[in-house]
């Protein structure tokens, strides 16, 4: 046999695996965010919900504050300048274990796993990284209201309850007009916060 014969049923193979590739790489792009190369909502859903396997982890919630401000004042592309940075900062402070993802607009939310019970310094260090103003555009900045909830405080609540729990916690982080994160409290959810988000941004 020669060697071109004993290597034609190698060519289909090779083929499906370029192939097979390819396809990998198109629907992990269609995961991300263009914007902020971040996971997309129902991605983030996904992995966020296997970390919550880990009884340390850790869910945050973060919000631009004043973003329509940041547009109005300096433009849309600066605004997108704005949530491209913020996105990058987030991921880099939630490594190494976290997902990150992009809810919408100015939202993005994390699982991270707190390995050595740090995650309180962590998130005050974070929120002091995030209000920097954009390296490459130093008049374009502002804070981000970060909330946070501890998943084994809740034992049997899954990623939406726990969503709405730092959701609550980050609004009245925002509402303080106070920079820093701020811990979902214990006990019930408020009835108001827990029905804010479907009709707002959508269940996660």
């Amino acid at each position: 046999m020669s060697s071109l014969t004993a290597l034609l049923p190698v060519v289909p193979a090779l083929g499906w695996a370029v192939h097979a590739r390819w396809l990998h790489g198109r629907l992990t792009t269609a995961r991300r965010d263009p914007l902020t190369g971040l996971w997309t909502r129902e991605a983030f859903t996904r992995r966020a919900r296997r970390r919550l396997r880990d009884p340390r982890a850790v869910v945050v919630l973060a919000d631009v504050d004043h973003f329509k401000q940041v547009n109005d004042t300096h433009g849309h592309a600066a605004g997108d300048v704005l949530l491209a940075t913020v996105a990058s900062r987030l991921a880099h402070g939630t490594t190494p274990g976290g997902v990150v993802g992009r809810l919408g607009g100015d939202e993005f939310a994390a699982v991270v796993i707190d390995r050595d019970g740090t995650m309180p310094d962590r998130l005050h260090i974070l929120a002091r990284v995030l209000a920097r103003p954009v390296d490459t555009a130093p008049a374009v900045h502002t804070t981000v209201s970060l909330g946070w909830v501890r998943a084994a405080d809740h034992p049997g609540e899954d990623l939406s309850a726990l969503l709405r729990r730092a959701d609550e916690a980050m609004y009245a982080a925002k509402r303080s007009g106070r920079s820093g994160p701020r811990r979902a409290r214990l006990g019930r959810l408020l009835g108001s916060v827990a029905g804010r988000r479907p009709g707002r941004r959508g269940a996660a």
